[in-house]
């Protein structure tokens, strides 16, 4: 979407404004099927950092995601440009990816389609 849709920014500001990840949301980007529950950017990032923090390789890379905007820096009250997926899962035929659930960052401008919810896949 070149201009983002208002509704989900909606939705991304409400999320930010409550520290729960109780918004399940399925996004369309670039084809990709991406399903899970929203996070506020500070808890994703909180969470990022801790997981690189515990990789031998990765763990230089954990102070990036932990020197993030915090709520209380001025500009945080602007409109939200991403979403900030947790336990999420790219959909790719039957199979979500990964299966115990992931964290995405998505540009909001870049949904071309949602719909509230978490779409999952069951083996019949």
């Amino acid at each position: 979407m070149s201009n983002p849709d208002e509704l989900l920014v909606g939705i991304s500001a409400a999320v930010e404004s409550e520290p729960s990840n109780q918004m399940s949301l399925t996004v369309v980007v670039g084809g990709a099927v991406i399903t899970g529950r929203l996070a506020p950017e500070a808890v994703w990032r909180e969470r990022v950092a801790e997981v690189l923090k515990d990789s031998d390789r990765l763990g230089p890379f954990s102070d990036v995601f932990a020197r993030g905007p915090r709520r209380d820096e001025p500009g945080r009250g602007e409109a939200p440009t991403h979403l900030h997926f947790h336990l999420a899962r790219i959909l790719q035929g039957s199979v979500g990816i990964p299966e115990t659930g992931g964290m995405y960052r998505v540009a909001i401008k870049d949904v071309s389609a949602w719909t509230v919810g978490d779409l999952s896949y069951f083996d019949q």
